[in-house]
């Protein structure tokens, strides 16, 4: 009884994004039959789709939870999947030195991040939870940090609010850019896993450039995801709060994380057969697309525009600093 009352709840939300899911692969379809080439990924329609239902009539209260639970745990699940096509030996690839660079980035665009931030004049603790979210993981980062420095319920919520849009963004323009700039597939992989908000939308960001990319984004995100709990840390110790800044392993490191590193570990022992490598692979694409829909319809242009241009211009430059720096990141590495 308990099971279907919360299907009833999640299941409008969940259809909702499955139905812009088939509309997004429609359209991929007749891309391809119409000009024998796809201009925009089945991933980036979802998206701007799921914007364009929301911002142009809105998000009923009965779809909420479809939705947020699509946009979240179902992506997360895709997360944990992708992680059993992926052995130690890649990560091993990556080599210490570009793990120190990794961290040596997140330190240098919080700095430059909340630098911008106070320079356009925002409050120290907004301008603090708008460069963890750049830096870091986005909303993940925003959460985790707000207790910590106390930050108010409404910088909380506008510093989301542009994550939100600024992510969306992010995930629609870095693929085109990449095909117009050029560069190889590895490249474009550390500069979506340097400079794409949450580890979810690193895949809305790679999958359509190549699976090399979407292989050396996800490591290049998960290193930098764990750069969260240094960094709150930090902050709870520079706040004089040591006890506010001892957070929960399940905040500092997501489940989704811990599983996507069971199935690298169970891959990397041989425990997954190759047969089952594109099973798995088909799988998180398929629940991806679902929540790329989701994670458009949970963006509403209209109401994020009204919240205040400071942020969104620090939120803006912030990124645009980032994706700069990882692009010369990227180069000097490769």
């Amino acid at each position: 009884m308990l099971a279907l009352s919360h299907f009833r709840q999640l299941g409008p939300g969940l259809a909702l994004a499955i139905g812009i899911t088939a509309l997004a692969l429609l359209a991929e379809r007749l891309q391809r039959h119409v000009l024998s080439s796809v201009a925009l990924d089945g991933l980036v329609v979802a998206i701007i789709a799921g914007i364009a239902v929301h911002s142009l009539f809105g998000l009923a209260a009965r779809f909420r939870a479809g939705v947020q639970f699509a946009a979240k745990t179902i992506l997360e699940i895709a997360i944990v999947l992708l992680g059993g096509t992926i052995s130690a030996g890649a990560v091993l690839q990556i080599g210490p030195l570009m793990v120190g660079a990794i961290a040596l980035f997140v330190v240098i665009a919080l700095a430059l991040s909340y630098g911008i931030g106070r320079a356009l004049g925002l409050d120290p603790r907004l301008a603090t939870l708008v460069a963890c979210g750049n830096s870091i993981c986005g909303n993940s980062a925003i959460m985790a940090t707000a207790p910590v420095i106390e930050a108010p319920a409404k910088d909380v919520a506008a510093s989301i609010a542009f994550t939100a849009a600024l992510g969306v963004l992010v995930v629609l323009l870095l693929p085109l850019g990449f095909r117009l700039f050029g560069g190889s597939e590895w490249q474009y992989g550390v500069v979506a896993g340097l400079s794409v908000y949450a580890v979810p939308q690193v895949l809305a960001a790679t999958v359509p450039v190549g699976a090399m990319s979407t292989q050396i984004g996800t490591l290049v995100k998960l290193i930098r995801v764990l750069m969260l709990g240094p960094v709150v840390l930090g902050l709870g110790l520079m706040q004089k709060n040591r006890e506010r800044g001892t957070l929960p392993l399940a905040t500092l490191l997501p489940w989704f994380i811990i599983g996507f590193l069971a199935m690298m570990g169970a891959r990397s022992a041989n425990l997954l057969p190759e047969s089952v490598l594109p099973a798995l692979q088909n799988a998180s694409g398929w629940l991806t697309l679902v929540s790329m829909a989701a994670l458009g319809l949970s963006v509403n242009l209209r109401s994020i525009l009204a919240s205040g241009g400071r942020v969104l211009a620090a939120g803006f430059l912030s990124i645009t600093a980032l994706i700069a720096l990882a692009t010369g990141a990227a180069f000097l590495l490769a």
